[in-house]
This record gives C-alpha cells, sequence and structure tokens, in this order.
C-alpha cells in the first residue's frame, strides 16, 4: 500500500506540499516546497483570513540530506486582512528574520560537542564559518554549583594571554565545573570566595602544586585534601628509573641493549610477570647490587599500595620514607623528601576511591580541540566551548 505523506516523512516536516526536487549544482539539493493552506490571525485587528494577497519565495538552508547541502525554497503566503493588513503565514520551522531552518541551528550546536573546528562543521553543513560562529555565541554557560568533590588541574591552553588554563571538575560524578583562564593564587582566590556553599566539599583533589595546597587550606578548610595517585605513585618510579639508568650507562653496549629492550618488565609488578620475564629480570639484578637494591623497594612501595587497612598502609609508608631517606640512592632520598612535604594529602588519597584520573583525560580531550582547531584566541569562545564538548 503507497503512502500519500512519504515525502513529509522522508524530508521530517509536517503540513507542506513539495512542488519540485532538483540538483541545481554540484553537492546541492535544492527543495521547492510550500505550507498547506490554512486561515491564519490577523497580527493587527486578531481576525481569521484565509485570503491570499501574494507569494514570495525565500531560501532557506537545511541539514545535509544524503551527503549533500540542502537549500529549500519556500513560497510563502502574504495574507490579506479586511482590515488592510497585509502580513506573512507563520512558518513553525523557520525562526523570524533567519534565512537557516531552526533543525539546522540545532544540527550545528549538536555537532560542536565534537572536538572539531569551527570550519569543519562548516564544510559539512554549508555555512560560513563565521554564521557558525555566531550560532554557537548563543549558547551560554554560567557559573556552577560546587559538589562534595572537586578536583583541579591545568593544561597548556595559550588563550587569553596565559600560559596554562585551568580545570575545575566534579570527579565522582563525572562532571567539568569550569575551566578558568588562570592558574594563579589571586585569580583563584577571587574565584573561589564567591561561592556560598565552599563548607559542603568534603574532598579537594589536586597535584603536587602549592597554589593548589593553599586554596584548599584557605577556602575548604573542611575538606580533606587529597594528591592525586598517579602524581606521587610516579615519584617512585622516576626514582627507580633513576638508578636503571645510571647502572646502564656503565655496561658494554650488548648489555646496555638487553637493558634498554627490558626496561617495561622492571617496572612491572614482579609477581604479575611470567616465569620466563621473572629471569629475565633475575639476570638484570644479579649485574648491578645498586638495580637489585633499588627494585626491592620499588617492590616494597608496591606493597603499600595493595594494603586494604588505612592506618596499617600509614605505617608503611612512613617505615618505607624511612628506608628510603637513609638509602644511598639521591632520587629516592628526594622522593622521600617530597612525601615528607605532602604526607597528609597522600594517605588522604590511599583512604578514597576519587582520584583525578577523569580530569587528566579531559585535558587529553581539550588537546584533540586545540589541535583541531589551531588554538583559540578569545577565551570565552574557548571556555563555552569545552563545557559544550563535555555538557
Amino acid at each position: 500500500m503507497l503512502c500519500n505523506n512519504i515525502t513529509e516523512k522522508l524530508l521530517g516536516m509536517q503540513d507542506v506540499e513539495v512542488k519540485n526536487i532538483e540538483n541545481k549544482d554540484k553537492n546541492i539539493v535544492n527543495i521547492t516546497l510550500r505550507l498547506k493552506r490554512k486561515p491564519h490571525k490577523c497580527p493587527c485587528c486578531g481576525n481569521m483570513t484565509d485570503k491570499i494577497h501574494d507569494y514570495r519565495k525565500q531560501n532557506i538552508k537545511d541539514i545535509p540530506m544524503f551527503g549533500n547541502n540542502t537549500i529549500i525554497t519556500l513560497e510563502k503566503r502574504r495574507y490579506a486582512c479586511s482590515c488592510g493588513k497585509r502580513f506573512i503565514e507563520k512558518v513553525d520551522f523557520l525562526p523570524r528574520y533567519h534565512r537557516m531552518t531552526k533543525r539546522l541551528i540545532l544540527y550545528v550546536i549538536d555537532k560542536l560537542r565534537s572536538p572539531v573546528s569551527f570550519t569543519y562543521i562548516a564544510n559539512e553543513v554549508g555555512l560560513s564559518v563565521s554564521t557558525v560562529i555566531r550560532i554557537f555565541d548563543y549558547v551560554s554557560y554560567g557559573k556552577p554549583e560546587l559538589p562534595k568533590a572537586i578536583a583541579i588541574d591545568e593544561f597548556k591552553g595559550n588563550t587569553g594571554g596565559e600560559k596554562y588554563n585551568c580545570i575545575i571538575t566534579d570527579p565522582v560524578n563525572r562532571r567539568v565545573l569550569d575551566i578558568l583562564p588562570k592558574r594563579k593564587y589571586s585569580y583563584l582566590s577571587t574565584y573561589f570566595r564567591s561561592f556560598n556553599n565552599r563548607n559542603d566539599v568534603d574532598l579537594f583533589v589536586s597535584d603536587m602544586w602549592k597554589t593548589y595546597a593553599d586554596i584548599s587550606k584557605t577556602y575548604f578548610k573542611k575538606a580533606d585534601l587529597v594528591i592525586d595517585k598517579y602524581h606521587w605513585i610516579r615519584q617512585v618510579m622516576w626514582a627507580f628509573d633513576s638508578v636503571r639508568k645510571d647502572v646502564q650507562k656503565n655496561l658494554g653496549s650488548e648489555y646496555r641493549k638487553y637493558f634498554k629492550r627490558s626496561r617495561k618488565i622492571l617496572f612491572k609488578r614482579f609477581n604479575e610477570l611470567s616465569e620466563y620475564q621473572k629471569q629475565k629480570v633475575m639476570v638484570m639484578l644479579s649485574i648491578s647490587p645498586n638495580l637489585y637494591s633499588a627494585h626491592f623497594m620499588k617492590e616494597e612501595f608496591f606493597k603499600i599500595l595493595d594494603c586494604k587497612d588505612h592506618k596499617k598502609a600509614k605505617e608503611l609508608l612512613l617505615e618505607w620514607m624511612d628506608y628510603a631517606k637513609s638509602s644511598n640512592f639521591k632520587r629516592f632520598q628526594k622522593c622521600a623528601d617530597t612525601f615528607y612535604n605532602w604526607f597528609s594529602g597522600i594517605t588522604n588519597s590511599l583512604n578514597t576511591p576519587v582520584t583525578n584520573g577523569f580530569t587528566e583525560g579531559c585535558n587529553n580531550k581539550i588537546k584533540v580541540l586545540k589541535r583541531n582547531a589551531y588554538g583559540y584566541k578569545n577565551f570565552s569562545r574557548f571556555r563555552k566551548r569545552i563545557l559544550h564538548i563535555f555538557s
């Protein structure tokens, strides 16, 4: 059975009469249509009228169709009222004073949720870059409410005259809260001072940068400062790697290549290796007593991370720090000093599963956006674009 309104369904429009569909130019579909005739209310006297005064054609851009840009030639009626008023019929899918459909505007806004450039979207929908930017400028994101846990980090933005921009997220609900143009204490202080619910925040997650710790101490007095696990665990891995490099420098050419190719299994936990990998590690450790000692310290540190009892883990960490401080390795001594300086935030991270992982993932996506767009000059638009992507 044939469907009489199949064209309306294909176009996604109701109450329209399609008069013609043709390809005038390459990759452009031109659809000529008019609305179905119905009585309209006069904007002047309020009476209903069905009398047509004349027709006026208007070209309207619509969403791409079957890989082609779409232009609708709308034959708009002008109605005549008995009071002498002439007025254009109401078109539901066309905003007033616009030359593009509502769904094209929504289509552009939705496409901008991907980390692509304005130019890419403009080429896809057949609009100018300035038009796409003008559409996006209607999008607005205000100031957020602070959740129970917040995470803060910086990323290289080069926008608004600053080398680094700042990102604030909700690591529990995985939401981007805000993007700030600076990471300086004076700016962050002014920003966080404006919130009234600072005392509701329980966790403040950051890396080991003093400014963030000072902000947490000053404006989030009831919140626990949590140092992201990745940032303090890698201190131990860097210390172990420095010992490996020192040992590797004093070896012959053949052994250096062997060490370099087997670097990854040295970093892995020993009990997670296969038997063959364990034999390779033991061969390397037998060559150097320093490497053996550093590997032992690394394995003992991993045992702290596996400890489920927070109090016991805290005691083991203190013992490990004392052992590292008394060792002959400068990088392990430096690592221990760092742990002493940030001991409270590090031990807090052992007591909670909340990390800065989501924030770091957001930073990676922001880098993709910057690379695709070749950077942003306007920070306000850059901020809105990031919030829109993660909204």
